[in-house]
């Protein structure tokens, strides 16, 4: 009888540990990001380092770049410090999802197939996408004149999603500089590309033998995607957004890096 009662006893005591260890789980997963955060006291940044003037390395090796030091501020803005993680285009919204990263700070074109998958922040940029080719290609005038032919660009991004549903062949390439050699060396018809990255490479590139063609009739908005369900993380990263908007800030960073005003 003893020894039942004792079995019973243990089987209690189980019975309840596991409840309390149930409970803490549950309270840690109901945990939201804005509180992980603050917590934590960093915030982590997903993005390339390869993307001139949005995201790169400068002489120093040191990671800068308008997105960089938007990034930096609207972390520093929420109490917290900010933590790079570099990575290629794909790793990043993969970093995203597995909570690697808290946010992506690379330039991100909001889509409507992304906008299924994550929720944004207020705008910080808006851009237009240029076709670039070589000075000497008059093959391609538009959008329309990309159908069977080879573009450059990163695999996934909008850029090269762009140009493949104009018909044309993307290859994959790693950075800015990759892309450009190809299109300079005919080895592939263009690229796509941001307006204002073009013209920062230009400025560094002053004779680079290649031309700007066709650019999108309305800018993309350019914003920080989040995972969804944090309402509370993201009305604290949109109000970092507006406090920067206002104290003239965004501005002064975006004359900084690309010599004129794409936040506006």
């Amino acid at each position: 009888m003893k020894k039942i009662i004792r079995t019973a006893l243990i089987a209690i005591i189980v019975l309840l540990a596991f409840s309390s260890c149930t409970k803490n789980d549950e309270g840690d997963a109901g945990d939201n990001l804005l509180s992980t955060v603050t917590e934590r006291g960093s915030l982590y940044i997903g993005t390339e380092g390869t993307w001139a003037p949005w995201t790169y390395h400068d002489e120093s090796d040191a990671l800068v770049g308008f997105d960089v030091e938007v990034a930096t501020r609207i972390a520093e803005i929420m109490g917290l410090t900010p933590v790079f993680y570099e990575s290629e285009w794909d790793g990043l919204f993969a970093g995203l999802n597995s909570g690697r990263y808290d946010i992506v700070a690379n330039g991100v074109e909001v889509t409507d197939e992304r906008r299924e998958a994550y929720d944004f922040s207020d705008p910080y940029a808006y851009i237009n996408t240029v076709i670039i080719v070589k000075d000497d290609n008059n093959e391609i005038g538009s959008f329309e004149d990309l159908d069977g032919k080879t573009t450059a660009n990163t695999l996934a991004s909008t850029y090269s999603l762009l140009a493949e549903s104009y018909g044309a062949n993307a290859v994959g390439v790693d950075s800015l500089a990759d892309t450009i050699l190809l299109v300079e060396q005919g080895r592939v018809d263009a690229t796509l590309n941001a307006d204002v990255s073009f013209y920062d490479y230009m400025r560094v590139h002053p004779d680079a033998p290649l031309k700007i063609v066709a650019e999108t009739d309305n800018p993309s908005h350019v914003s920080i995607p989040v995972r969804k369900g944090e309402p509370e993380f993201l009305e604290a990263v949109n109000n970092a957004i507006a406090q920067l908007r206002e104290s003239g800030e965004l501005r002064e960073i975006s004359m900084k890096y690309f010599g004129s005003d794409v936040t506006e």
